[in-house]
């Protein structure tokens, strides 16, 4: 996914999740199914997301059985230095693909609000998720 990004290769970026899959970009955009998002995806590479890479940090991945995982990260794009903080929070919903392959069924990505964050665990520290405390 990562590697497509980088070569603004929406097909490539696509082949990544299932033919059925849902995104739900940060500003709210949501693409249904594979061909969706990959002509959504070619248009943006092809316009203000042209030569940009991805980053991600992965916070944690959850097994459901066999075939299916929660994976929890941290995102972002950019054009030339990876940046120190990443901006958004995302989800993945994996499935296991009778081809043996795992792609992403479902995919959400927030953009985070650390100011927000900040002042609501100023208000109330018990709010602050375990794993930043």
């Amino acid at each position: 996914m990562t590697a497509a990004w980088g070569r603004n290769d929406a097909d490539a970026y696509g082949a990544t999740f299932t033919e059925n899959a849902t995104y739900t970009t940060f500003v709210g955009t949501h693409y249904a199914g594979r061909q969706d998002l990959t002509e959504g995806h070619r248009a943006l590479f092809d316009g203000f997301l042209k030569g940009t890479e991805l980053a991600d940090s992965y916070l944690d991945v959850r097994f459901y059985g066999g075939d299916v995982a929660i994976v929890t990260s941290r995102g972002d794009r950019y054009d030339d230095e990876r940046p120190a903080e990443l901006s958004k929070t995302q989800t993945y919903t994996m499935v296991h693909e009778p081809d043996g392959k795992w792609r992403i069924a479902s995919f959400h990505n927030t953009q985070r609000q650390r100011v927000m964050e900040r002042i609501s665990y100023l208000f109330d520290p018990a709010t602050k998720p375990a794993a930043e405390r």
